[in-house]
C-alpha cells in the first residue's frame, strides 16, 4: 500500500530537527556503534563474571548462557501489584522465558524499575517526585542492562514518566534491539464526564466523600491502565506509532489470549533480533522521523502536554533535540481526528472499537503526515501499523485493520476532522514561554484576559475558592510548582474549582510553572512556564490584580504591566519548608541539577540550554 508524498511543513520540521541535530546525533550513533558486538555480548567475559551472570539459572538457561551461543534477552519491568496499570506484568516474565527458550534463546530477568502512580499521589507530597521518578527509572533501566549479558531487551512498562524512563534508559544501550511490551487497558466503567460531574459537585460541598469515593472507584476498577486518554496510554500510542510495540499492541486488553501472544511474539522477536547481525537497535530505530511520527500521532488525538517534556528527554538521549517550536509547527497543520476524554466523552476502548491505532495510522499515513519509510521493530515500514493482530486456531496474525473510522463521533478521517489543528500551541511574552491544548477549551475561552490572583500552592487556591474569593473573572497563578522549586507535580486538584467557576459565567485562565498532563480539560491553561518562578522568572514577581493575558489565539502570554514597573520588582521567594518528607529530601541534588521544562525538565539532557537567571526577561 503506497502513502503520499510528505506534507512540506512535517518534511520541513523533520528537516530542521536533522540539521540541528547533526553534531549529536552524529556522536550518538559512533558509540552505539562501537558497542556492538559480533556475537553473544557476553562471549568477551572474563570466566568469573560470567559465571556469576547465569549462577542462579538453571537447566537448559544455564547450559545455554554458558554455551556462548544462544542470544540472551533482557527483561526490564516495571511491575508492582498496587498500580493497576502493572499488576499484569506479574505473568510476563514466565511468558517471555518459556517463549525465549522455544525460539532459541534465553530470558533473564534483569532489573525491576519503580513505577509511582500520579492518580495515588495526585494533590499529595509523594507528587512531588513524579517527575523526577522519570530520572530514576532511566538509571536503575541503565544498571540493569549494564551487567553486559544482554543481546536484546524487553521493556514492560504503562505509565506517565515510566515509558519515558525506560526509554532513556534503553538509549544509553542504544545498540541493543529493544521492544517496548504494553499491558492494555482496564474494560470501561463509569463514563469520564459523569466522573467530572461528581469532582465538581464535591469542590462545591454538593456530593460526599462517599458519592465521589463511588465514582471514582466505578471508574477505576480493575487491572489494566486507566481508559481516559492521559499521558499513560498517550505513551502508548505514541510509541507504537514510533514503531516500537508490535502493530496493535498497545491497547489490547490483560488477561486474555490475545494479550499473552503479543507478549510472547515480543520474546520470539527479541531473540530473534539478537542473533541478525543486520537489525537495528533502538537508538537507530529513534530517529529524528520516528520522532515525528510520534509527535505527529499524539497532536493528531489530542494527546498529553506531558510529552512536550517527555519526547524532547527521549530524544535527547538519543543526541536528537527537539524543541517546543515543533511541536507547535506541526500542530499547526496536523488534524484533530479522535475525541476521547478529556477532549470529548470516549475513552480509550471506543478509540480502538472505532478504528484504534492502525486507522489512525492509515489516515495520517495516507495524508502525507507521518514518515512511512522508518525502521520499527517490525520491519522496515509504518504500514505494518496498518494491521491489527488477531488469534486464528490458536496462531498470532495480522490482518488490515479498518481502512476508514467505525464511529465518527470517536475517530474521523482527515477529510472531515474535529478540528483542523492539534491544539497545542506555544505563548510567548513577558511572563515567559508556555505550551496550552485548547483541544478540549471552547472557542470563546481561547482568549482570556483578567486580573491575576496568585498562589504559591494548590491548597491556596482551594481556600480562596472555597471562601468564595474568586467568584469573578481572574487569570489564576499558581507559581513555585518547576522542577526546580518542587519537582513539577501536576496540579489537577485545581481543576473541578477552575470548571466550577467556568460553569457559572465567569472568564478563567490557569497560569502556572507546574503541570497538568493528559487530563487538562476545558479550562484554558498556560503550563510549564519557562523559566520558572524558581530560577527568577517572570512569575515570581506577578502581584494580585496584575491583569493578565493568555491569548491562545495569537500566541500570547503577558501581564499588562508596564516593563520598568515590572523590571522594579522584587522576586516572591518560594518556602523551602516544603522541601522534606515522603522522601523529597532525597530529590534535593535533582531539584538543583534539573533543566527547564522547556528543555524536558531533565538531569541529565546535555541538550538543554536552559536561560540563566541573570538572562531572564524583566
Amino acid at each position: 500500500m503506497t502513502s503520499a508524498s510528505i506534507h512540506p511543513v512535517v518534511q520541513q520540521v523533520t528537516d530542521r530537527i536533522v540539521a540541528r541535530s547533526a553534531p549529536t546525533r552524529k556522536a550518538y550513533l559512533e558509540r552505539i556503534q562501537q558497542a556492538k558486538t559480533d556475537g553473544p555480548a557476553r562471549a568477551d567475559m572474563g570466566c568469573g563474571n560470567l559465571a556469576h551472570g547465569f549462577a542462579a539459572s538453571d537447566g537448559p538457561d544455564k547450559q545455554a548462557l554458558r554455551g556462548l551461543v544462544r542470544p540472551g534477552v533482557a527483561i526490564v519491568s516495571a511491575y508492582n501489584d498496587m498500580l493497576s496499570a502493572h499488576k499484569p506484568y506479574a505473568e510476563f516474565p514466565d511468558w517471555i522465558r518459556d517463549a525465549a527458550r522455544e525460539a532459541g534463546g534465553v530470558a533473564q530477568f534483569a532489573g525491576g524499575v519503580p513505577a509511582m502512580c500520579d492518580g495515588i499521589t495526585q494533590g499529595r507530597t509523594g507528587m512531588e517526585l513524579s517527575l523526577f521518578s522519570r530520572e530514576v527509572i532511566a538509571m536503575a533501566t541503565g544498571v540493569a542492562l549494564s551487567h553486559e549479558m544482554f543481546d536484546g531487551a524487553l521493556l514492560l512498562g504503562i505509565c506517565d514518566k515510566i515509558v519515558p524512563g525506560l526509554l532513556i534508559g534503553g538509549l544509553s544501550f542504544g545498540h541493543l534491539p529493544t521492544l517496548l511490551v504494553p499491558a492494555g487497558p482496564m474494560t470501561s466503567g463509569l463514563p469520564n464526564s459523569e466522573k467530572s460531574r461528581i469532582r465538581q459537585l464535591f469542590a462545591e460541598g454538593k456530593a460526599t466523600r462517599d458519592d465521589l469515593l463511588e465514582a471514582e472507584s466505578a471508574s477505576y476498577h480493575s487491572p489494566g491502565t486507566c481508559t481516559f486518554y492521559g499521558t499513560a496510554n498517550s505513551n502508548q500510542l505514541v510509541v507504537e506509532t514510533m514503531g516500537l510495540h508490535l502493530p496493535g499492541a498497545s491497547f489490547v486488553h490483560p488477561g486474555t489470549p490475545l494479550r499473552k501472544a503479543l507478549t510472547e511474539e515480543a520474546a520470539r522477536r527479541a531473540v530473534r533480533a539478537g542473533r541478525e547481525e543486520d537489525t537495528p537497535g533502538i537508538g537507530e530505530i529513534v530517529d529524528e522521523r520516528s520522532l515525528v511520527n510520534g509527535i505527529v500521532s499524539l497532536l493528531a488525538t489530542g494527546g498529553s502536554t506531558n510529552h512536550t517534556m517527555h519526547l524532547i528527554a527521549v530524544a535527547a538521549a538519543a543526541g536528537i533535540e527537539l524543541t517546543w517550536d515543533d511541536f507547535s509547527e506541526l500542530s499547526a497543520v496536523v488534524p484533530l481526528l479522535a475525541s476521547v476524554y478529556p477532549n470529548g466523552s470516549a475513552d480509550i476502548n471506543h478509540f480502538t472499537a472505532a478504528g484504534g491505532v492502525q486507522t489512525l495510522v492509515g489516515e495520517l499515513l495516507d495524508a502525507g503526515m507521518l514518515h512511512p519509510d522508518v525502521r520499527t521493530v517490525a520491519g522496515d515500514g509504518l504500514d505494518r501499523y496498518r494491521q491489527q493482530p488477531f488469534l486464528e486456531d490458536g496462531e498470532l496474525v495480522w490482518r488490515d485493520g479498518p481502512r476508514h473510522s467505525l464511529d465518527n463521533d470517536v475517530l474521523r478521517g482527515v477529510d472531515d476532522p474535529f478540528s483542523p489543528e492539534g491544539g497545542l500551541r506555544v505563548l510567548e511574552g513577558n511572563l515567559g514561554r508556555s505550551v496550552i491544548k485548547v483541544s478540549a477549551v471552547r472557542a470563546e475561552y481561547h482568549s482570556v484576559t483578567a486580573p491575576a490572583r496568585v498562589f504559591d500552592d494548590q491548597q491556596q487556591f482551594k481556600t480562596a475558592f472555597q471562601a468564595g474569593e474568586l467568584d469573578h473573572d481572574v487569570v489564576v497563578v499558581v507559581r513555585n510548582q518547576g522542577p526546580k522549586a518542587n519537582g513539577m507535580p501536576e496540579l489537577h486538584g485545581l481543576s473541578p474549582g477552575l470548571g466550577v467557576l467556568m460553569d457559572r459565567g465567569h472568564q478563567v485562565a490557569l497560569v502556572t510553572d507546574g503541570r497538568m498532563s493528559g487530563a487538562s480539560g476545558k479550562t484554558p491553561a498556560a503550563i510549564q512556564v519557562s523559566p520558572e518562578a524558581a530560577s527568577g522568572g517572570p512569575l515570581s514577581k506577578l502581584r494580585d490584580g496584575d491583569v493578565v493575558r493568555v491569548d491562545a489565539e495569537h500566541g500570547t502570554l503577558e501581564a499588562l504591566v508596564p516593563a520598568d514597573e515590572m523590571a522594579g520588582r522584587q522576586p516572591a521567594e518560594a518556602d523551602p519548608s516544603g522541601q522534606f518528607g515522603t522522601g523529597r529530601e532525597l530529590f534535593a541534588a535533582f531539584r538543583r541539577a534539573v533543566g527547564s521544562a522547556e528543555g524536558g525538565a531533565s538531569v541529565f539532557n546535555p541538550l538543554d540550554q536552559q536561560p540563566a537567571t541573570n538572562d531572564v526577561p524583566a
